[in-house]
Formats: C-alpha cells, structure tokens, sequence
C-alpha cells in the first residue's frame, strides 16, 4: 500500500507547554499532567478561526511532538517561529514516520479529517467536526481563532460539516462535490473509493457527485 508522509515539528523548552496551550485549539492541559493520557488530535487555527493543520500531539520528555503531513512541515514551522517571541522553547522539524493506506482509511472512517497544504486554512473546526472529535475548546482561554470558534459554537451556526461518502471510481482530495445544479463542497481526504467532504448541511440526503459519479452516504461513528 502506499504510503502518507508525515512530518515531526518538536518544541522543546521551559515554556513549551505555555506557548503550545496559547496556539493549539485543544487544551493540553492533560496531556502535560499526564503523558500516559496522549497523544492527542487537536487543531491550530489562523486568526479567522480557519484551520492550518490538525496536528497529533504527544508529550515528550522535554515538550511536545507534533505530527503533521510533511507538504505542511516547513510552512508550519515558520509561521510556530513567528510566533515565539521571548518564550524559551526551541522548535526544530524532522521527518516523521509514514502512514500506510491502511492506517488512514481506519482513521477516515472514524471520520477524523486531515489537513494538507491543499486543505488548509479552507475550513473551520465546525466544518471539519472537530467540535465534536474534542480537537478545540471553548473555554480553555485564548489561542488564534478562539473568539470565532466560541461563538460558531454557542450559536449553533455551522451550516457545512464534513460527512462521509464512497463512491464508483477514486476520488481525491480537493475534487469538488455537486448537486445536480451545481458545486456545492469540497473533498477534504480520500482513500480510494472512501471520502470525507465539507457540503452545507441542507444537502446531507441530496443525490451528490464527483465529477459526475454519484456518491454514496455512509454513517459517521459520531452524531453530526
């Protein structure tokens, strides 16, 4: 099977717990009590609540592991820089192990989204449910997009969300998804005949298509 490449970002340093908590969208407020209780998936926004990437987040003896797909790795790490001002935390990229095909199908199906170059920055976490996989916090203080996630969530506002289809022929990421009158979404990760696409939520029992395919609606493990 082929395999996904993925990238380690690892920062390390006294206030690398301090700085993470203030960018990730996820409180590791756990994790650093508890190494035992990771890795987890959370989520790093830019200022307009947009998603950059869905890292997994392990703790490590000095501070933090992130992984992330490796077309992200070097984008991500400059932009972590930027942010680091006085803090003492050194942040340094690796490469990181792979993921077979296998693997990311289990994690499609589990409807877990992973964001690529491609992908970010395109979709908000309540687009991605990442509200309901417990990638972000609502309450755990500030951190970019913080104040446009709250509110999409007290609201109740998100009107697209990511749902999971197959479909006759192989589909990839970024294809579009229509109705019979026009597009509509947008595929987030495919795995052969398998998907995850962002469509508005009114369309959820429409007859949709990939370039002119039809798609198949299959259950989430998860109540959208």
């Amino acid at each position: 099977m082929s395999e996904f490449k993925y990238a380690t970002i690892a920062v390390t340093g006294a206030d690398a717990f301090d700085f993470l908590q203030a960018q990730l969208a996820t409180d590791l407020d756990k994790l650093q009590q508890d190494s035992d209780a990771g890795p987890y998936r959370s989520a790093w926004c830019n200022p307009k609540g947009r998603v950059i990437c869905t890292p997994r987040v392990r703790k490590t003896g000095d501070g933090f592991e992130l992984s992330i797909p490796a077309d992200l790795g070097e984008s991500v790490l400059q932009r972590l820089t930027m942010f680091r001002f006085r803090a003492k935390v050194e942040i340094e990229l690796t490469a990181g192990p792979d993921s077979n095909a296998a693997a990311q199908l289990e994690k499609l199906q589990a409807g877990i989204p992973d964001i690529a170059l491609a992908q970010s920055e395109k979709f908000t976490p309540h687009m991605l449910n990442l509200d309901l996989l417990d990638m972000v916090s609502v309450d755990k203080g500030c951190y970019p997009g913080q104040e446009i996630v709250a509110r999409t969530h007290f609201r109740g506002a998100s009107k697209r969300r990511c749902l999971r289809f197959s479909c006759d022929t192989v589909v990839l990421p970024g294809n579009k998804v229509a109705d019979e009158k026009r597009e509509i979404g947008e595929v987030v990760n495919a795995i052969d005949r398998e998907l995850l696409a962002v469509i508005p939520l009114s369309a959820a029992d429409s007859t949709l298509f990939v370039d002119h395919h039809a798609l198949t609606r299959l259950p989430l493990p998860y109540s959208i």
